[in-house]
C-alpha cells in the first residue's frame, strides 16, 4: 500500500515489507496514486481493472511484455464498460424518440474517453535515472525518454499508457510529418500537437497577403499567435514575410518550433516568445494568424489542448485583442472548423457575435472540406457531423 509524501514522490511496500519510494513523474501533470499495490504476472485482468478504477496504482515488476498485454486487458474492460452504458441508454429511450444528437454522441465518448484515460494510467512502471525500464523484456526507451523528459538525477515511477505515448512520439520524430505546403517535413516533439490535417495549412499558403504587408517590404511583420510546431510561422516565412513574431505558453512547443525553422531555414526570420496569445510588447502587425483549438470542452491531457478549448478561452481571447494589434490595411486570419458548431456546442451567431463584439468585420472566407479518413467512416458514430464540417479561413479586419 502507498502512502504519499508530496505531489512529487511516491511510496510503497515492497514485497519483503520494506519501505520504498520513487520520484513521481507525469508529464500530463497527473498526480500520483494515493495507494499504490505491488503486482505482477499472477494478477488478473479482473482484480487489476477493479482496483484501477478504485484509483489504486499497480507498480509492475513482471515481465514487461505482459504488462502491455494486461493493458489490453484491462482496456477492453473499459471499452465493454462504455458499450453497456450505450446499451442501457437506449434501452431506456422511449419508443418513437429521435436517435441519439451528435451532441450527446459526443459527450458520451468524451466520458467514454475519460475513464479509459483515468484508468489506464494507473498501471505504472519503474524507471531508473537513464530513463531505462528494469524489467524483464523490456526494450530500450531510453532515447523516447531522453527527448521527452530531458535529464533526471534518480529513477522515477510513471505510467506505461505515458510511456506508450513516448514512444509514439519518438517514432514521429524521428520519421517527421510531411507538410504539402512547405514541401518539406516537420518534427513534432512529444506534448506538441502534429498538424496531420494538411487543409487548412493549403488556405494559408494560398491566401492572398493583405496589400499593406505586400506594400511593406522588409518592414512587414506577421504574427503566429499559438505557433505549436511553428508550421504556420514557417509558411509565411518561406511566403517571404520579413518578420514573423510567433507565440506559444508551453516551452516544450517553443523548443519544437525552434528546431523545426532551424531545419527549414527560416529561423533568421522568426522570433519565438514564451507567453499567452500576443506578444509581450504592444507592436501591431500588418497580418495575425490564429489556428485556436476547435472545440469548446474540457482537455483530458496537455496534448489535447490543442483541440479543446474550454469556454472558447483561446478563441475569443484572440479576437478581443485583435483589433488594437492590426496596423492600418492590416488583418487577422482566424483558422476555424465548424465542427463544434455540427455538434452542438456552439453556434455560427454565437461566433459570429464575438467577432462584432470585438470591433471586427469579416472581409471574406475561404473554406475546404476535410481530407482525412474520419470524414468519411460511416461507422464513425460522429459520421453525420465529420461529414458536414468545413475547415475555414476566415479574414478578419478592425471595424
Amino acid at each position: 500500500m502507498h502512502t504519499q509524501d508530496d505531489a512529487n514522490q511516491i511510496s510503497w511496500i515492497g514485497n519483503e515489507g520494506q519501505a520504498l519510494s520513487a520520484c513521481w513523474r507525469s508529464m500530463a501533470g497527473l498526480p500520483a496514486p494515493k495507494r499504490v499495490y505491488v503486482v505482477d504476472d499472477t494478477v488478473d485482468a479482473d482484480t487489476a481493472y477493479k482496483w484501477a478504477c478504485e484509483g489504486i496504482g499497480l507498480l509492475w515488476c513482471g515481465d514487461f511484455q505482459n504488462a502491455r498485454l494486461l493493458m489490453q486487458a484491462m482496456e477492453r474492460r473499459v471499452e465493454s464498460k462504455a458499450e453497456r452504458a450505450a446499451a442501457k441508454a437506449a434501452k431506456l429511450a422511449k419508443p418513437g424518440q429521435p436517435a441519439a444528437s451528435a451532441h450527446e454522441v459526443f459527450v458520451a465518448q468524451r466520458k467514454a474517453q475519460a475513464l479509459r484515460s483515468r484508468v489506464l494510467n494507473m498501471l505504472l512502471l519503474p524507471f531508473d535515472a537513464d530513463h531505462g525500464v528494469p524489467l524483464r523484456r523490456a526494450p530500450d526507451v531510453r532515447e523516447a525518454g531522453a527527448q521527452a523528459r530531458g535529464e533526471v538525477a534518480e529513477h522515477y515511477v510513471a505510467s506505461l499508457r505515458e510511456l506508450q505515448g513516448l514512444i509514439g512520439a519518438h517514432e514521429w520524430r524521428k520519421k517527421g510529418v510531411h507538410v504539402g505546403a512547405l514541401r518539406a517535413a516537420i518534427t513534432p516533439h512529444y506534448g506538441v500537437f502534429s498538424p496531420l490535417r494538411g487543409e487548412y495549412l493549403d488556405l494559408v499558403a494560398h491566401a492572398a497577403l493583405p496589400a499593406s504587408l505586400k506594400s511593406s517590404g522588409k518592414a512587414g511583420v506577421a504574427f503566429d499567435i499559438g505557433t505549436g510546431t511553428g508550421v504556420l510561422a514557417a509558411i509565411l516565412a518561406k511566403r517571404g514575410v520579413n518578420h514573423v513574431v510567433a507565440t506559444d505558453q508551453d516551452p516544450r512547443a517553443l523548443a519544437c518550433a525552434r528546431d523545426n525553422l532551424e531545419a527549414l531555414g527560416v529561423a533568421t526570420r522568426v522570433e519565438l516568445q514564451q507567453v499567452d496569445l500576443y506578444p509581450q510588447d504592444q507592436r501591431q502587425a500588418h497580418l495575425i494568424v490564429c489556428n485556436p483549438p476547435w472545440l469548446p470542452w474540457r482537455p483530458n491531457s496537455p496534448l489535447e489542448h490543442a483541440v479543446y478549448d474550454p469556454d472558447s478561452r483561446m478563441l475569443r481571447g484572440f479576437l478581443n485583442g485583435l483589433a488594437s494589434r492590426l496596423l492600418p490595411g492590416g488583418e487577422g486570419w482566424l483558422i476555424m472548423s465548424d465542427l463544434a458548431e455540427h455538434l452542438g456546442l456552439r453556434t455560427r451567431e454565437e461566433m459570429l457575435g464575438w467577432v462584432a463584439a470585438a470591433g471586427l468585420r469579416v472581409v471574406d472566407r475561404s473554406d475546404v472540406k476535410p481530407q482525412h479518413a474520419r470524414a468519411s467512416d460511416k461507422q464513425d458514430p460522429l459520421f453525420k457531423a465529420r461529414s458536414a464540417e468545413l475547415t475555414s479561413l476566415w479574414r478578419l479586419a478592425a471595424v
